[in-house]
């Protein structure tokens, strides 16, 4: 296992700049505006850790990582854990892991973060992704700890990440978490959410279906790097009063990072 090669990836940057200028083109519809690359550590191993937003179309996972390949080159070993069920679609999953996703795991992300490579997560993953309109501007986990365990463990710093406006280019109704649960169909594809939305060109139509996205501006901002490596070491990880309060400090840093962003917005969707 090499740094540019970790858990056998197949990503590759030549093949990232070969495609950067047409997700570039993507990202150019939300009329993105990515700040505080200058707070980043020069080199990982590390975590970033964001918000997630945008529903079945996320569009914060495409603006960040072109802007992080346009500041930091295509060389970095910058990886992306991914859902099972969406790096399982035919012909979507091997274009994922060339441009460095990975199906969500423990083993795949210990083994990115041992190489020294950076990884990329959205801990929320479908419960925020589809969280409602009106929680459009607040982190929500679900409580999900795991990305706390794994930074402990590994000893890594994590630089955390908020955006707004990704939230704004569709309307999530409801969650459908009571509807998940009865579905034989959601455990089998492990998903926690039967989401109801509401967008063009089809009304309101179950989260599966793609609807086009409004053409929200979406402001991402990176925040001060954690590392709770200075307090703490790898046993921590298994203290439960410890990870609760590195969430609660996590998800608190975000929030104010994620407020002042809003407060900069006169208007949804506008921005």
């Amino acid at each position: 296992m090499t740094q540019d090669d970790p858990v056998g990836s197949s990503r590759d940057p030549d093949f990232l700049r070969s495609a950067r200028p047409l997700l570039e083109l993507y990202a150019s519809y939300f009329r993105p505006e990515v700040r505080g690359f200058e707070r980043v550590p020069d080199a990982g191993p590390m975590l970033v850790v964001g918000n997630h937003s945008g529903g079945q179309l996320p569009p914060d996972v495409p603006i960040l990582l072109t802007a992080w390949w346009r500041e930091r080159g295509e060389e970095e070993p910058i990886f992306t854990m991914m859902h099972s069920f969406f790096m399982s679609l035919p012909g979507i999953g091997p274009i994922m892991e060339r441009c460095g996703g990975l199906e969500a795991g423990v083993d795949n992300a210990e083994a990115i973060l041992d190489s020294g490579g950076i990884l990329l997560d959205y801990p929320g993953g479908d419960h925020e992704v589809f969280r409602p309109w009106s929680e459009r501007n607040r982190i929500d986990f679900g409580g999900r700890t795991g990305v706390i365990r794994l930074a402990l463990r590994k000893q890594v710093p994590i630089v955390p990440v908020v955006s707004v406006g990704a939230h704004e280019t569709l309307f999530v109704l409801s969650r459908g978490e009571e509807l998940a649960k009865r579905l034989p169909i959601a455990k089998k594809l492990r998903v926690s959410v039967v989401p109801l939305v509401l967008g063009p060109p089809f009304g309101i139509v179950p989260g599966g279906i793609p609807t086009f996205p409004l053409p929200a501006k979406v402001t991402v901002e990176l925040l001060d790097p954690i590392d709770w490596s200075e307090h703490y070491g790898p046993e921590a990880a298994e203290d439960s009063e410890i990870v609760q309060a590195c969430y609660d400090e996590l998800t608190q840093a975000m929030q104010a990072g994620m407020d002042i962003l809003a407060a900069e917005r006169k208007y949804p969707i506008i921005g």
